[in-house]
């Protein structure tokens, strides 16, 4: 592996990236700039090193060997699940048998924990075990940081067929495990069953065709301002394109091989969902609220707009700011057109065990994860935050059940998660991030009437495209 790959790589996720699920900001947004191409200047070292430390085998101390091991866990998560982080922490020092102290660290938005990377040198990562999003995958599969997770299953004999398919199946690459899912969401609609019944609507609907067929009624008769407010966000756009079953790029969605192009221009999968997007815009009733995954959820929650899409772990904060004032339904993510015959992908965040070179540490970090996948904990981690249980095992704990019946909107997510399949777990790309900000601007030009359906395509294309090239050529 050559030293330039992590360096492109690193320049588009430190520069461009944004937190799924979780409303983040992008490190450029937050620093108010970063010479990225500097910052991967220093990471190729440690990187060149770490990718020939990841072709070799990595040892892994018996659990009798690691008494006294302190591993460090690098998170991003902030407020109630950073709390809830602490919690499975404190518990599994306080619990296990074994020895061993972790330290978890809070590392800011998902881009400062990959930044804070890039200075690493192999053996002394500053981390043993550290959380991504999801959009970070190929980058970390090529950094040479990682020792994967199936390394660590296959040395354990560990049981994985109660973790869910569907979230394993984003992180599984030619049958490799490469990371654990952790904290996984899917997108869903939120919508309001007083403006419903007070329009005389009975059937939800169930793509974006169907919102444009009922959305004057939700205005006219439901009292709505506006029919559905939805935020322009590249996550969705993918989320679109997989319910039609179709790709985002090619080479099987970059699975089978690295991607070389986008395929979503070509197979007609962006021109469906903007032609839709469009063509609820200029009828008025799904007005530009803005970029980003909570974008549309102000209006929903001050009662303004009938129906919005937002991540599963917004369900909690939509209760808490409605308030009671109306009643939250909930109902699968969109699809285009009746057609549609796909699935929905996820979101969030996995757990990758770093390669310290330490057998000790890299056995006392699977056994932290084992703890963090087991079903006690992941009955806690959904009650507390709204992510999906990774284990089903986790659907036994009283926990879970309880948290259930207090929401049972969230049924919703776990059916709809059930209902998709591995085949549409998503794109993987070298270039996501900014390919999703492209994304996301060309949107906005489309919507603001700069441009038409097929230059907004075109444009998305050509740009992505571009950065997809370039990024091959300095690894040719």
């Amino acid at each position: 592996m050559k030293k330039k790959v992590v360096a492109v790589l690193l320049t588009a996720v430190m520069t461009m990236g944004t937190l799924v699920g979780c409303g983040g900001k992008t490190l450029a947004e937050q620093q108010g700039g970063t010479d990225a191409a500097a910052a991967a200047e220093t990471t190729e070292g440690a990187a060149t090193e770490g990718a020939a430390a990841q072709d070799s085998t990595a040892a892994m101390a018996d659990a009798s060997e690691v008494s006294g091991t302190e591993v460090t866990f690098w998170h991003s998560m902030g407020g109630v699940n950073g709390e809830a982080i602490d919690y499975l922490v404190k518990k599994f020092n306080d619990e296990n048998k074994l020895g061993i102290k972790v330290t978890a660290q809070y590392q800011g938005e998902y881009d400062d924990s990959l930044n804070k990377l890039k200075s690493a040198q192999i053996g002394n990562m500053g981390a043993d075990l550290v959380q991504v999003y999801e959009i970070g995958t190929r980058f970390m599969m090529d950094s040479g940081w990682i020792v994967p997770m199936q390394d660590l299953i296959d040395a354990d004999s560990y049981d994985t067929s109660a973790i869910e398919p569907n979230l394993a199946a984003y992180y599984t690459i030619d049958g490799k495990q490469y990371s654990m899912p952790f904290n996984s969401s899917t997108p869903i609609m939120y919508y309001n069953k007083d403006m419903f019944a007070k329009a005389g609507i009975t059937e939800v609907p169930n793509r974006l065709e169907a919102i444009g067929e009922v959305g004057q009624q939700l205005v006219d008769k439901g009292g709505a301002g506006e029919a559905i407010s939805m935020g322009i966000y590249g996550w969705f756009f993918e989320q679109l394109i997989s319910e039609q079953g179709l790709q985002y790029a090619d080479n099987g969605n970059g699975r089978d091989a690295a991607a070389t192009a986008v395929a979503f221009d070509e197979n007609g999968a962006a021109k469906n969902i903007l032609t839709a997007w469009k063509s609820l815009s200029e009828s008025g009733l799904a007005p530009n609220v803005g970029k980003g995954g909570d974008a549309g959820l102000a209006d929903f929650s001050a009662g303004k707009s009938a129906i919005t899409l937002g991540s599963t772990a917004s369900l909690k904060q939509i209760l808490q700011d409605v308030n009671n004032k109306f009643e939250v339904g909930t109902a699968y993510f969109p699809k285009v057109a009746s057609s549609d015959k796909g699935g929905v992908s996820i979101g969030g965040a996995s757990l990758w065990a770093l390669n310290n070179n330490d057998p000790k540490k890299l056995r006392a970090t699977w056994e932290l994860v084992k703890f963090l996948l087991s079903a006690e904990s992941q009955a806690y981690w959904n009650a507390q935050t709204g992510y999906f249980p990774v284990t089903t095992a986790a659907h036994e704990e009283q926990v879970f059940k309880d948290n259930i019946a207090k929401y049972p909107q969230f049924q919703t997510a776990i059916d709809q998660l059930h209902d998709s399949a591995p085949e549409y777990a998503g794109a993987l790309l070298s270039v996501f991030p900014e390919a999703r900000a492209t994304v996301e601007s060309e949107i906005e030009s489309l919507l603001n009437g700069k441009e038409d359906v097929d230059a907004a395509v075109k444009n998305m294309a050509d740009s992505i495209n571009k950065s997809i090239a370039d990024y091959n050529e300095v690894n040719s």
